[in-house]
């Protein structure tokens, strides 16, 4: 059983109305709201980008995990564009009842979708309504979308009456979508994904180049043109600059790009045979990566300034030690691959590489560690005991060391990385010989795959 969830909801603004008496919106018994979100239509020019709109509207509420979205199909055939489309129906009369007070008079279902308890009755049984419309005026998209709380009267069931604007086109439906959609989740205690990005490697022009793509699979682009192996992205906190790992230059090295516009910022290398991105530090002022530097072997963990000068080394083992990643909330710790014990586990330690402890109790092979925003758990690959390489997705609290898988075989996954709100995980499935991007919650539910061209692999989640 969940424990009941509190929102408060405030007023953001002029086109931001909060109309609900009872600012309090509580989920007990493990339940959710359901929110029905019929399909919104749009005037002149607007209607042909309604498709986009209303794909992206449905999907960002539902990737959410904070509602259950009412099918279609239980939907009443009438969908309110704008508040006054509601008709308040005649109250009906109770029938009298011999010796008992007279009963106040109800207001029935209208049937067809006209009056709010269409859709809080069966077959809908909705809590919550999304609806509005979008119209095409001097070039600009406009979207008015509101929500109602359809257990309350009409004076009071206004949660979200707002008005957005983009441009004519596809990616102005999308845009307004996302920003609608992103008003509803904040309302409900969430945090939209709008804004964020997925980086991640991928073959699909006969190179591995990083290539970066929206939290819904959408606006796939490619950030690195080397012609080359380009992999092992990583993303600054403010999400301005993504670092990786490319043997443009013969032997692996790290690059530093700024993401807006893409540019080289020029990262120094020292001298080794591998220099291998690892992550940024919370304050985005250094790198920690892994090198083969002093050593001639592969590798022991570093930290240098964002370009690449001031280097020093953190750990001092003989065994192989990579992909490091440093705590986001504190700063103090780093978690890691190492093979000091055998087949690969995950390791945590200070910055200053003291306290070291292993996280994985050693069972079969451990690696690909990602750290949850709240610096609290992890996200990291492990076979538990499978056949060598057989990798599932598990999260661990790191003071207790307790975990939880989320994926069962079906392929091979690896590579975890936490999306910026804490509820989403990317990850890479390997199904035959084919490598792709997930995304799902971080209970391993709404799995979803957001890339298919090519071979693609290694995502990492950033602003």
């Amino acid at each position: 059983m969940k424990k009941p969830i509190w929102f408060v909801v405030a007023s953001a603004g002029a086109l931001f109305v909060l109309m609900a008496q009872d600012a309090r919106i509580i989920v007990t018994k493990g339940g959710i709201p359901a929110i029905a979100i019929p399909d919104f239509r749009g005037t002149g020019d607007a209607q042909k980008f309604m498709p986009a709109f209303n794909e992206t509207l449905s999907a960002d509420v539902k990737a959410s995990g904070l509602f259950k979205i009412v099918a279609k199909t239980s939907l009443p055939s009438f969908v309110p564009q704008q508040p006054s489309d509601f008709q308040r129906p005649a109250p009906v009369a109770a029938a009298p009842t011999r010796g008992r007070k007279p009963q106040e008079p109800t207001l029935p279902p209208t049937g067809g979708g006209r009056w709010m308890q269409d859709w809080s009755s069966p077959p809908a049984q909705a809590n919550y309504l999304a609806f509005g419309y979008t119209v095409a005026q001097n070039g600009v998209l406009v979207l008015q979308g509101w929500v109602y709380d359809l257990s309350k009267d009409t004076a009071n069931a206004q949660l979200i009456g707002k008005r957005y604007l983009a441009t004519v086109d596809e990616a102005g439906a999308r845009k307004v979508a996302h920003q609608f959609a992103a008003d509803i989740l904040t309302l409900f205690g969430g945090q939209s994904l709008y804004g964020t990005h997925i980086y991640f490697t991928s073959d699909r022009t006969g190179h591995k180049e990083i290539w970066a793509m929206d939290p819904d699979g959408k606006n796939q682009r490619q950030i690195t043109r080397f012609n080359n192996i380009s992999t092992y992205p990583m993303v600054s906190p403010d999400g301005s600059k993504v670092a990786f790992t490319s043997w443009v230059k013969g032997q692996p090295a790290i690059f530093v790009f700024s993401v807006d516009p893409v540019r080289d910022l020029r990262y120094y290398n020292q001298a080794a045979s591998v220099n291998q991105a690892g992550s940024f530090t919370p304050d985005g002022k250094q790198v920690v990566y892994a090198s083969s530097a002093g050593t001639g072997r592969c590798c022991r963990i570093f930290a240098a300034n964002l370009d690449g000068t001031g280097f020093r080394p953190i750990s001092s083992s003989s065994a192989i030690e990579v992909e490091p990643k440093v705590n986001p909330k504190t700063g103090n710790d780093i978690v890691f691959s190492s093979g000091r014990s055998g087949p690969q586990q995950v390791y945590r330690m200070s910055m200053d590489g003291s306290d070291v402890e292993r996280l994985t109790p050693g069972i079969g092979e451990a690696s690909n560690a990602s750290w949850h925003p709240d610096g609290q758990r992890i996200a990291f690959a492990w076979t538990q005991g499978y056949s060598t390489g057989a990798f599932n997705i598990f999260t661990m609290n790191v003071a207790t060391k307790e975990y939880v898988q989320l994926t069962h075989g079906d392929g091979k996954n690896e590579n975890p990385s936490w999306a910026p709100d804490g509820v989403h995980i990317a990850f890479a499935k390997t199904r035959g010989r084919s490598s792709q991007v997930y995304t799902m919650l971080a209970d391993g539910t709404q799995l979803q795959q957001l890339t298919s061209l090519g071979q693609n692999e290694r995502p990492v989640w950033g602003r």
